[in-house]
């Protein structure tokens, strides 16, 4: 074995990767009483009409539709309405299977999430805690715990400085100069290699190509058994920006097992073959 524990990290997307649907779609939008195609039209207006980033936009137009409606916007709002979202078939026992899987081929897996959605929704599902580190937008909070402003907007461009800082170490959000600075490739935590980024969507692209291009692997879920979700996500295969598509259905010994186990086998190799060279040149 080339080292005790190879690092490995498996970046995911949330909407319509691990769940289906948009998070708020759940339970927020029922409780300020509007329909996703209503709340989601009005922030495309929105979005077009101050020339404005989306993400802000949802963030904003979440807050002033809830305190139209009386609804509640605490951080353990939130996190309850995060409890009523139904994880795709397999999710919530996937990461311990895949991490043990990981660790018996010597390979120190983490689950990192890079999400345009909401951190404090996400923070109420079962599988938060299974990952090291949660990218998504998130709100700041007044001294009564009361959301009043959005904190940290995760667009589809900046979802890749998060596949930097996974890749350098560099997880301090505060500390920009820690994402930018140079530094060897022989040197950075988590090479893209042994990185793997698992998605669903046309704002998954810059990941998708990102990890692709740098020698990971990308995968495009789908939605199973959804009119034309297959053909979406072949779409981005035969584009060249991801290397396989899977249904959305993370049982063992489905298709996205059987791929993520075989990266997993093939990062260990490498890593051992990559040891036997080095011993050789010595």
């Amino acid at each position: 074995m080339a080292r005790k524990h190879i690092p490995m990290t498996i970046a995911y997307d949330f909407d319509g990767t691990l769940a289906d649907g948009n998070m708020q779609e759940h339970q927020f939008l029922p409780d300020i009483n509007m329909k996703p195609k209503e709340f989601w039209a009005e922030v495309k207006k929105l979005t077009k009409e101050h020339q404005a980033d989306e993400v802000l936009v949802y963030m904003n137009l979440m807050l002033r539709k809830a305190a139209a409606a009386h609804a509640p916007v605490r951080r353990e709002d939130f996190e309850a309405r995060g409890k009523t979202i139904s994880l795709f078939e397999g999710v919530e026992g996937w990461f311990d299977r895949i991490t043990e899987y990981a660790r018996q081929k010597g390979v120190r897996l983490e689950h990192v999430l890079v999400s345009s959605g909401n951190a404090e929704i996400f923070a109420g599902t079962p599988i938060a805690p299974k990952f090291a580190h949660v990218y998504a937008s998130k709100f700041m909070f007044d001294e009564n715990g009361v959301a009043v402003w959005p904190a940290l907007a995760v667009n589809y461009t900046t979802k890749t400085q998060y596949l930097f800082r996974i890749n350098k170490g560099a997880h301090d959000l505060s500390d920009n100069g820690a994402v930018n600075k140079y530094v060897l490739k022989k040197d950075r935590p988590v090479p893209f290699e042994n990185m793997i980024f698992i998605g669903d969507g046309s704002t998954d692209i810059p990941c998708f190509r990102l990890v692709k291009e740098q020698g990971g692997l990308s995968i495009a879920v789908y939605k199973p058994r959804a009119k034309g979700a297959q053909g979406k996500a072949e779409g981005y295969s035969e584009d060249g920006r991801v290397h396989c598509v899977a249904p959305a259905i993370y049982s063992e010994g489905g298709d996205l097992d059987r791929i993520v186990k075989a990266q997993i086998d093939a990062v260990a190799a490498r890593a051992s073959v990559e040891t036997l060279f080095a011993k050789e040149a010595k």
